[in-house]
């Protein structure tokens, strides 16, 4: 180019003015150039689709429900990958994610499109059999029991629940199971081990067949956002726009049935 490009800055190597100016026109120079592939390509729905999501999501909520889809557009085979992590759509070949924050902020630097989905309230959940034998009558009680915790549960704690049901004396309490993930917890307390919170999304299905219970009508005060996530420019937007409008359908039964099971069966 006849120009220096970049400067190395003890390990890292880092763009000159005019390498800066070069990768602005090569970056739009390429993004025109995908549009132009993805223009002239023959959309066609048939054919593979790749999602990711959470483990617990893709486990409790997505996988009960996908043989609904593949009844109604048998011609798209679903690939589905659980990752607790941040997977890279364009790098892992993945045409949709389906990510849950709880941010105000959505952080789009990476130039994918985010669709906002629906919010996921978060409730402490039990056993019915527990709830029969602890006769539970304020969320003070929920201290009689085991409390299932998540490893890594940041901003959405049981201490923080706890403030909003005003629940005192929880500093003291000593029976905690640590997980490491929503659907670990979720099979515990299935089993009648105690108690843990849990979003939507992730109870719903049992709350609704009568195998778990909201005891206590009270939200978390934090809730989960869920997003979906895609390339706007992938040759797969129609079979990605077929998907999501299948699952925004799916979650609009899912919330009113669940809502009315949690009003049915709360205190």
């Amino acid at each position: 180019m006849g120009s220096q490009l970049f400067v190395r800055n003890g390990r890292k190597m880092q763009l000159t003015e005019s390498g800066k100016k070069l990768y602005i026109a090569t970056h739009k120079a390429f993004d025109t150039l995908l549009k132009g592939f993805n223009s002239i390509q023959t959309e066609d729905v048939a054919g593979t689709l790749t999602i990711t999501s959470t483990q617990a999501f893709t486990s409790l909520w997505l996988m009960p429900r996908l043989y609904k889809f593949s009844i109604k557009h048998p011609e798209i085979k679903v690939k589905v990958v659980s990752s607790n992590g941040l997977e890279d759509l364009r790098r892992g070949h993945i045409d949709l994610a389906i990510r849950f924050i709880t941010n105000k902020e959505v952080d789009t630097s990476d130039d994918m499109t985010y669709e906002f989905i629906a919010e996921d309230h978060v409730y402490p959940a039990c056993s019915p059999q527990l709830m029969k034998e602890y006769n539970f009558k304020e969320p003070q009680d929920v201290l009689k029991c085991w409390l299932v915790s998540l490893e890594n549960q940041g901003s959405i704690d049981w201490r923080t629940w706890f403030k909003e049901a005003g629940v005192e004396n929880y500093q003291c309490h000593k029976k905690w199971t640590e997980v490491s993930s929503g659907d670990m917890a979720l099979s515990a307390v299935l089993s009648g081990h105690g108690f843990t919170l849990a979003s939507q999304a992730l109870f719903s299905q049992y709350v609704i067949t009568g195998q778990l219970v909201i005891p206590f009508n009270i939200k978390h005060p934090i809730s989960f956002k869920r997003y979906f996530v895609f390339d706007p420019n992938s040759a797969k937007k129609e079979r990605v726009n077929v998907f999501t409008t299948w699952l925004k359908e799916e979650t609009l039964q899912d919330e009113k049935s669940t809502l009315e099971a949690i009003s049915y069966g709360s205190l």
